[in-house]
């Protein structure tokens, strides 16, 4: 179990260190025997009475708790470790590609990478909206962003190109993608987004971890990280006039995007040989073929 652990509160265990005089109470008002029956029950000699026997002097009843909650931090540590670790597993990925476009290529099409773990208190959030069973093994089917990796591309087609190159690994096996870009959400929200999976490689065997991967233009992360500040500091309660200003900013982000892509290319055919062909990265490129391909219709 996850949920339930986080409302228990350790329990204070109230050991007395300092002997207590004769004809004070041994706490929850039971009094404490003469001086000289201290004395043999401190030795062992003697029994303590039935009264004295059921005091909660450390509290002995909560130990089997403790035990209990320090077992389920292990387990919660490593369930989430799977998910760090499959971040890892993406994020050495992404820096070979990064680094093969930068020395060999003339255009890399990674801005920069961003990647996050989901904490406890975020995941139990979850699984309460959306009244799940609060098992490791159901929070594994039911919630698919624990990890999470963020790739910002310089253009649309980069966006498309590095989905490609990642999920055409054969490692790699995609899940579930949701092309935000060509359909986007009503709010004017665009981004590439993907439910991977990927195996780690632990001491005890191979675990298959889900990796939630978004790809976006600068303009969309741009537009995405206010639209955030936004709905946080109204803490969800928008105004609509606001809203409505948001999703035409949505709009100029987008074509923003476009009038650059146009002028990269612009660019390209600059570099251009003589027969009009681009003589490097040009569309007719081997390497470059299938751009997008993986992303549904």
């Amino acid at each position: 179990m996850l949920v339930g652990w986080h409302a228990r509160s350790l329990p204070a265990l109230n050991i007395p260190f300092k002997r207590a005089r004769r004809g004070d109470s041994g706490g929850a008002g039971v009094p404490l025997p003469p001086e000289p029956q201290l004395d043999a029950l401190e030795s062992g000699t003697v029994k303590p009475p039935r009264s004295l026997e059921s005091t909660p002097v450390a509290d002995v009843a909560n130990l089997p708790l403790l035990s209990e909650m320090a077992k389920l931090r292990e387990e919660l540590s490593r369930f989430l470790m799977r998910y760090k670790f499959g971040i890892d597993e993406v994020l050495t990925k992404i820096t070979i590609l990064q680094e093969e476009f930068l020395h060999l290529h003339e255009h890399n099409p990674i801005e920069h990478v961003n990647s996050r773990l989901k904490s406890p208190e975020s995941i139990i959030g979850k699984i309460e909206r959306k009244s799940l069973d609060p098992s490791f093994d159901s929070i594994r089917r039911s919630i698919t962003d624990i990890a999470g990796v963020r790739i910002t591309c310089s253009f649309i087609a980069d966006a498309y190109r590095v989905f490609d190159l990642l999920t055409q690994q054969s490692d790699i096996r995609v899940l579930e993608v949701k092309d935000y870009i060509k359909d986007p959400k009503p709010n004017g929200y665009r981004s590439l987004h993907a439910i991977i999976e990927i195996p780690v490689f632990m001491s005890d065997g191979v675990v298959p971890v889900t990796v939630e991967l978004q790809i976006r233009t600068i303009a969309m992360d741009f537009w995405a990280s206010l639209e955030h500040k936004i709905y946080y500091k109204y803490d969800g309660q928008v105004p609509s006039a606001l809203l409505g200003n948001l999703t035409e900013t949505a709009d100029i982000a987008a074509n923003l995007d476009l009038r650059m892509e146009r002028l990269h290319h612009e660019v390209l055919a600059l570099n251009s040989d003589p027969s009009g062909q681009e003589t490097r990265d040009r569309p007719g490129d081997p390497k470059l073929k299938g751009i997008g391909s993986s992303v549904p219709g």
